[in-house]
């Protein structure tokens, strides 16, 4: 994990966040209620956004994010407590969250799959699952062009994943997916679905660990 990546995120960001990813973060977040749950806060952009939610547990394994996002705290409307912890391994027993939050973090996380898995462990049945992610394009040419550019990209943008098709991934899993809502023609998706729950005899053992 770098740290000039995390210095310039909030900068780099900015017009997209004072625009358009403002309103959809406000309007996904927001229906986040009960205990949550937010996967890879970052620089803690969303923290102002809580209005339903009990309390916010909020993980991020890139320290130099996470230093950005302390000053944020003093924003938040509920209580958020900050851990140090990867997707794919979350310090939390099964069935905790009634919510769980993850924007434009997919696409850095290692091994999404298991984090998605992580994710329904730790989620009760029916759980509100909540994403807004940039995604693998359908459109041919576009996604070669993702495809040719994805190497360099991942380079400069701290392991960013420009080609990963997330909402395939959710489905994979049989995350049951209610709603899409598509912008900027399709690359950025805000995806909400719930917890199914796989059974324990339907997790390997490695996935366990």
């Amino acid at each position: 994990m770098g740290t000039w990546f995390p210095a310039i995120y909030d900068t780099a960001m900015k017009p997209l966040e004072e625009g358009e990813f403002k309103r959809i973060r406000k309007q996904l977040v927001t229906g986040a209620a009960g205990r949550v749950l937010e996967i890879g806060y970052g620089t803690g952009v969303n923290f102002p956004f809580y209005r339903s939610a009990v309390s916010v547990d909020a993980i991020e394994p890139n320290p130099s994010m996470a230093a950005r996002a302390e000053k944020k705290l003093q924003d938040a409307r509920v209580p958020i407590r900050l851990s140090a912890a990867s997707a794919e391994k979350l310090p939390f027993p099964d069935d905790t969250f009634d919510t769980v939050v993850a924007t434009l973090v997919f696409c850095t996380i290692p091994d999404p799959e298991k984090a998605l898995r992580e994710i329904q462990r730790v989620s009760r049945q029916g759980a509100k699952l909540l994403f807004f992610e940039h995604v693998r394009l359908r459109q041919p040419v576009l996604r070669k062009l993702q495809d040719w550019l994805n190497p360099m990209w991942s380079r400069v943008c701290d392991g960013c994943q420009l080609n990963r098709d997330t909402l395939g991934l959710i489905r994979k899993v049989e995350i049951t997916v209610d709603r899409v809502d598509e912008y900027y023609g399709k690359l950025f998706l805000a995806i909400e679905g719930k917890n199914g729950k796989m059974t324990a005899d339907r997790v390997s053992p490695e996935e366990r660990q």
